[in-house]
């Protein structure tokens, strides 16, 4: 009877945690490499860390501008198509925390995949392989974004 009821809940829930999801979609204005705004509501792709847009990496001992191409590589992605987000609830910021995907293309995990974001909570796998075949800030060295921010407010 005990899991029945459990069952009963755990469907419950789920049936409750889809209700609230929430769709944006628009065409994006790419702030940097993990966050957009759609119609004016800012939007944080969900589950990415990507450098911030003022961050530096080293690649063959010589600083580039990492934060400047991970939301290049987004603006890429986007150019000319439809963004759609979806997500459930907002950051401590307001933010608006969402999976997004243009063209069929789910730019979370490519972000991830191609090495312009480090994963935080989820693509740990795509990160694995980023790392491992040296793609965007993998073929050098960088500072995780976390670190960086953590860093600058010193």
């Amino acid at each position: 009877m005990a899991f029945a009821l459990f069952a009963v809940l755990a469907v419950a829930v789920s049936w409750l945690d889809r209700e609230n999801i929430r769709i944006s979609q628009g065409t994006a204005r790419i702030v940097d490499g993990d966050s957009i705004e759609l119609d004016g509501q800012r939007i944080r792709l969900l589950g990415i860390d990507a450098p911030e847009y003022r961050q530096n990496c080293t690649r063959n001992g010589r600083q580039y501008p990492c934060g400047k191409q991970s939301r290049a590589f987004l603006l890429q992605l986007t150019q000319n198509k439809t963004v759609t987000c979806r997500g459930a609830k907002n950051d401590q910021y307001g933010r608006f925390l969402a999976s997004c995907e243009a063209g069929g293309a789910d730019l979370n995990r490519l972000l991830v995949a191609e090495g312009w974001a480090v994963a935080y909570g989820d693509f740990e796998d795509e990160e694995k392989a980023a790392r491992k075949g040296r793609r965007g800030m993998w073929a050098g060295e960088f500072e995780r974004p976390r670190q960086w921010r953590d860093r600058q407010s010193r």
